[in-house]
């Protein structure tokens, strides 16, 4: 049986909007849930770029996590990813200069190639359709602003240039990012919380993997939602909200998150619950030993080196619970061994 004991847990989050709520509250329990996490020792906290999308108010995603690290002490903070092709390389390499100068050792940038958003937001963004085939090129000038300067450079990342602990992670919900991410010798962070079906990459990134002075050997995180209770029928109860969101996301009408129902039926059709559910396939929903059992298959499945957990809670002290019950998993497997 595989043990959580030595996998690190840690957090992805949008900066969730509620319905009757406002961004100002979303930063709010952002940055209480960060520091909650960080009670509980989870490894890092990441903070995910999306535009022109109601319900998520992490879209200026550099100011975000500054305010999530100025906010806690000790986990790593970072990007989950920001969308490279959106921005100019030195913009992120000044704009995460500044971040790592601030707080020292404790910034991440994970990086995606996705827009983040529809076609129109990707026009009002000046992304053109073949933004995205432009990401390695993108990246290797990044990385360039980022290293150490060269004979004859004009152009440099101040702050930013030389500070190699800035950790560079590729994001993906398919194989080119995990292609690239094992050619690189960088770690690879994998979107299953939105593409259950793309496992496969994993095993690419592993089986490709070159060392680098990154890394000797590959590390593979993986994204997965969670929505943990202290009952199986509590946390299908709350699964809801999660349930209501992809529903908005397969009508192609986003909200802000809704509040928890006693039963979907009759507020989804037929076509409609599959599309969800298949969305949400990967998802891990109910008491304490469900969830457990769950995640020690997702790590049987995947041999993830890290888990990455998202979660959809209408209100925040079941969205604070749900980390603990999940973070009580280690301390658990750690007396286990410690016991065998």
């Amino acid at each position: 049986m595989i043990s959580l004991a030595n996998v690190p847990f840690s957090v992805l989050d949008l900066a969730p909007v509620v319905e009757g709520g406002d961004a100002a509250d979303a930063f709010r329990n952002t940055a209480k849930l960060a520091q909650h996490v960080e009670q509980l020792g989870y490894q890092r906290f990441w903070l995910a770029e999306h535009h022109n999308i109601p319900g998520v108010a992490s879209s200026a995603t550099a100011v975000l996590i500054g305010h999530v690290a100025a906010h806690t002490n000790r986990i790593r903070v970072g990007s989950g990813g920001v969308m490279l092709p959106n921005h100019a390389p030195l913009i992120i390499a000044e704009q995460f200069g500044t971040l790592e100068s601030l707080f020292p050792g404790r910034i991440d940038l994970g990086l995606g190639r996705a827009p983040g958003s529809d076609g129109l937001t990707q026009h009002a963004l000046r992304r053109s359709p073949r933004s995205g085939l432009e990401f390695p090129e993108l990246l290797a000038e990044l990385r360039a602003f980022l290293g150490t300067p060269r004979d004859g450079q004009t152009v440099h990342a101040y702050p930013g240039e030389g500070l190699s602990n800035i950790a560079i992670w590729l994001l993906g919900s398919s194989d080119f990012s995990a292609r690239l991410a094992a050619e690189l010798g960088l770690p690879f962070s994998f979107a299953g919380h939105f593409s259950p079906e793309g496992m496969a990459a994993m095993r690419l990134y592993r089986h490709l993997f070159k060392p680098s002075e990154v890394l000797q050997k590959p590390y593979a995180m993986i994204g997965v939602p969670v929505i943990a209770a202290d009952t199986d029928e509590r946390a299908q109860y709350l699964s809801t909200t999660q349930q209501q969101k992809f529903l908005s996301m397969v009508r192609n009408a986003r909200r802000p998150l809704q509040p928890p129902v006693q039963s979907m039926d009759g507020l989804w059709s037929a076509w409609e619950r599959d599309a969800v559910q298949q969305r949400l396939a990967a998802s891990i929903v109910g008491g304490p030993d469900t969830v457990r059992r769950g995640l020690e298959d997702l790590v049987s499945e995947t041999l993830a080196d890290e888990i990455m957990i998202v979660s959809d809670f209408f209100h925040l002290e079941d969205r604070l619970r749900s980390y603990e019950i999940v973070a009580s998993f280690k301390q658990d497997a750690k007396t286990t061994q410690a016991a065998a």
